[in-house]
């Protein structure tokens, strides 16, 4: 039992530094090739965070354990929206009406949609994976055409004489003010890296040891899923937002919400149904992928209105996050 708690702290640890690392990191790639820093969390950034996911994932349902595959994707696009947007909140204000973060927000909840779809047709298998998989590969091509189109853009202004720094101020969150940001590429790219390891790693260790704890505990697999696995696998989310919110980068932090809310339902579950069928549990049917959607729609609501969170906001967010936890519980004691 001591190890499991060891593992825990340990894992903790490793996620924090390397979410700090991934997101300075990130800014710097940015930074030079002039990629807005909201497209950065949508792809690098989110697909960095969401490689837990698609381990433990793939790893359920290869073991016949469809309630921990589909749990740990559902609880943890839940917890992205009310803990890993909440919890910044409490630290500094974190503005969600970034350029594109409301068109990003309506592709996830249309993606939230399907994923529902899907789920009445369990198990999930192979075609609804290959669906999933091309409208992960129609969100990076979008993605890919943002980071152009500014690129060219920015080059225009240079052209022109502008001070191509200062345009990508303008619509990237101030750049310059993010602290201790790699000047070299190479460093910047380094970074990356050293996150993308450490992130997934850290989340192993903290899973490894939060379920043998939860297992002591006496609480079932499905609820295990569904809270546990899925809130360690996103710590590397709530990680890199925190960080960014410390640093005062609400780009990063909504962007990465988003980002990895889409490569949950697209990438972790397309790959993983292509590989092996996903069973969906009828718990999961009843109450969680509605309750997925409803914080889609509201991370939705925040980005079309351009609201910015503050400590009031991230409580209640935090407040609600608990409270699904607790109903969770209930009704798998209940069950």
């Amino acid at each position: 039992m001591l190890f499991d708690y060891i593992s825990l702290a340990g894992g903790l640890v490793v996620l924090i530094i390397a979410g700090d690392v991934l997101v300075r990191g990130s800014v710097g790639i940015a930074q030079r090739l002039g990629i807005p820093n909201l497209v950065i969390g949508l792809t690098i950034v989110a697909f960095g965070t969401s490689a837990p996911e698609l381990v433990i994932s793939l790893k359920a349902a290869l073991e016949n354990s469809g309630g921990i595959a589909i749990g740990n994707v559902v609880g943890s696009n839940i917890a992205n929206v009310l803990l890993v947007l909440g919890m910044p909140a409490l630290i500094a204000a974190t503005p969600c009406g970034e350029t594109g973060a409301t068109r990003n927000a309506l592709f996830m909840v249309a993606v939230t949609l399907v994923f529902i779809a899907l789920c009445f047709f369990t198990p999930i298998g192979l075609w609804q994976g290959i669906v999933l998989l091309t409208l992960l590969a129609a969100f990076l091509a979008a993605s890919t055409v943002v980071a152009r189109k500014h690129r060219k853009e920015m080059k225009a202004k240079a052209a022109a004489g502008a001070d191509v720094a200062i345009c990508a101020g303008e619509d990237d969150d101030a750049l310059e003010d993010v602290e201790d940001v790699p000047d070299s590429g190479w460093i910047a790219t380094a970074y990356v890296i050293l996150g993308l390891i450490g992130l997934p790693l850290g989340a192993h260790f903290t899973i490894l040891g939060a379920t043998s704890i939860a297992t002591a505990w006496g609480v079932s697999e499905a609820v295990i899923g569904l809270t546990v696995i899925a809130l360690g696998t996103s710590l590397p989310e709530l990680a890199t937002s925190v960080m960014a919110a410390i640093r005062q980068h609400g780009a990063v932090a909504i962007g990465n919400v988003i980002g990895s809310n889409i490569f949950n339902l697209l990438a972790i579950i397309g790959i993983t149904a292509v590989v092996v069928p996903i069973d969906v549990p009828a718990e999961v049917l009843d109450f969680d992928i509605w309750a997925m959607l409803g914080c889609a729609i509201l991370l939705t609501v925040l980005a079309g209105y351009r609201i910015c969170l503050n400590k009031l906001s991230g409580f209640a967010m935090c407040a609600a996050y608990v409270a699904y936890i607790g109903t969770v519980y209930v009704l798998g004691q209940a069950s």
